[in-house]
């Protein structure tokens, strides 16, 4: 593991990405994000794996649960990551949701064959926080997903 050089010390960088609600966008996003974890000496493993995979599936859930691939409405991604940790949020114009209630365990029998559910279970199996609140006002639509990952 590479450790975080002197220079890099206090270095923090902040990401905002506005994209429309298509599938085709969260490739060049996860890249921008990986890119800015490179920098700031995350570990390959989460490079290869926790930030891929959990990103992707957090905006896929946007896109295609949130937004429902309405092209008018948008997915926004903030990302804000330090010599400590990334902090990733996913917002789209969607109904709210339970998290609680939408994560499956993937793993249980009964849920082998399910196709929902899963993005939830992988996010909280990859990162060390998984959380949603409400985008905007009661009564308005939107939810983010806030992602948290220490650099290991």
């Amino acid at each position: 593991m590479a450790a975080s050089s002197q220079s890099d010390a206090g270095l923090r960088v902040s990401l905002e990405v506005e994209i429309p609600s298509d599938v085709a966008f969260i490739e060049r996003v996860v890249d921008l994000v990986r890119h800015s974890c490179s920098e700031l000496s995350f570990n390959s493993h989460q490079l290869a794996l926790n930030v891929p995979v959990a990103l992707s599936e957090a905006m896929s859930n946007a896109i295609l649960r949130g937004n429902l691939e309405d092209p008018e409405k948008r997915v926004v991604v903030r990302a804000r990551v330090d010599d400590s940790r990334l902090v990733l949020e996913i917002a789209d114009e969607g109904v709210r949701f339970d998290i609680d209630a939408k994560t499956l365990d993937a793993t249980d029998p009964a849920n082998l064959e399910r196709e929902d559910g899963r993005g939830l279970f992988l996010m909280r199996a990859l990162m060390d926080q998984v959380e949603r609140f409400d985008a905007g006002p009661v009564g308005t639509l939107g939810n983010v997903v806030r992602l948290t990952l220490a650099r290991g």
